[in-house]
């Protein structure tokens, strides 16, 4: 390795090695006013450093080889780039922006990092080939398709890195809560979807993938016999517990889309103008969050034929989603003699529709 790069390349993997891991364990800070500027910077150093990536990349493989080319651009990048990138992301503090927004900025970060930590290793080794080049007193030649592929294909997940800080940090809080929100609409969705597509009268099918694959076919075959004798009434009560609990999500499923058109879509930086508004979303995407582990224990017990711990977990789903409902009944930020739009006229009907059927679930399950 030429004694030109060497020093720069091993400060440039230490300074990365450092700055993942003060992403990692980030210091506990003072909070300070809001910088409304902060986002903006941050998708500015990604587009800063995906430039810089660029620029190496075409240095490292395309000849002559110019050390002092990339000793630039590395040297910008370890003075300006990535420490401007590095305490942008610390300064997105949870406080202001929530818990579950400053983990993904930070967890974001570190990805890029990691992908361009790759790539410098990736042009040490390009480096190295062409000292070796040198000493065998070889005239320099071409990198192969394939060594530049590498380097180029350690580029592109930086880029790819890059690009999804920068669309986080452009959508801002609210577009990544709401990202997050159809993501569990989705989940709650495809379980209410498989629960319908279940008929459990092609349960012993289901069960049979179950069984452990080393049991003796003789086991299996008197398993399968068993189950044919299975009594009439069980199967009665599967459909029946199948009708309740699809009855019952159904309108809980609604709370997503609601929350999403009327509550998440036109917020703009209300949910993040107070202390309390924080709270408050934080604890809006709690609620939403464990509906679909609800959801998912809850078809569990079903098809185990548990409806005790099938209604438990449906009564669970029903807690988070009022929750939910309760904590945006009114618009962000207005006053409680507010007047009633939309979404507060139908979570009143939608909860008293809720309380009324969880009274008769509770019944007919008991």
């Amino acid at each position: 390795m030429s004694k030109q790069l060497n020093p720069i390349f091993t400060t440039t993997l230490a300074l990365v090695e450092q700055y993942k891991s003060a992403l990692t364990t980030p210091p506990t800070t003072t909070e300070t006013a809001k910088d409304p500027e902060v986002l903006p910077r941050l998708a500015a150093c990604t587009t800063a450093l995906r430039a810089y990536v660029t620029k190496l990349s075409l240095l490292a493989i395309t000849s002559p080889f110019t050390h002092s080319a990339i000793t630039k651009v590395l040297r910008d990048l370890n003075e300006s780039v990535l420490p401007s990138l590095v305490a942008t992301a610390l300064v997105i503090t949870p406080a202001q922006y929530t818990k579950a927004f400053h983990s993904e900025i930070l967890s974001l970060v570190r990805g890029v990092l990691t992908e361009f930590l790759s790539l410098v290793r990736e042009v040490q080794r390009v480096d190295g080939k062409k000292e070796q080049e040198k000493k065998d007193a070889v005239k320099e030649g071409e990198l192969t398709k394939s060594e530049k592929d590498v380097v180029t294909v350690a580029t592109g997940r930086v880029w790819d890195a890059c690009d999804v800080v920068t669309d986080v940090s452009q959508k801002g809080v609210v577009g990544f809560v709401m990202r997050k929100v159809e993501q569990w609409r989705d989940l709650v969705r495809d379980a209410v979807e498989e629960i319908e597509e279940w008929d459990p009268e092609d349960d012993d099918d289901f069960m049979d993938e179950l069984l452990d694959e080393d049991d003796e076919e003789g086991e299996k075959g008197e398993e399968k016999e068993d189950d044919e004798d299975d009594d009439p009434e069980e199967t009665a009560a599967l459909h029946k517990h199948k009708k309740l609990t699809l009855r019952f999500l159904k309108p809980l499923a609604q709370v997503y889309p609601a929350v999403l058109n009327n509550r998440l879509k036109k917020a703009g930086d209300a949910p993040l103008t107070s202390a309390a508004s924080i709270e408050k979303l934080e604890s809006l995407m709690a609620n939403l969050q464990a509906i679909p582990d609800h959801v998912d224990e809850a078809a569990g017990g079903l098809y185990e034929a548990d409806f005790e711990r099938s209604a438990g977990y449906l009564q669970k789903t029903r807690e988070s989603a009022v929750k939910a409902v309760n904590l945006v009944i009114s618009p962000w930020g207005a006053a409680e003699d507010a007047p009633a739009d939309k979404f507060n006229t139908w979570s009143k009907m939608w909860l008293k529709v809720v309380e009324d059927m969880s009274k008769e679930i509770g019944e007919k399950i008991e």
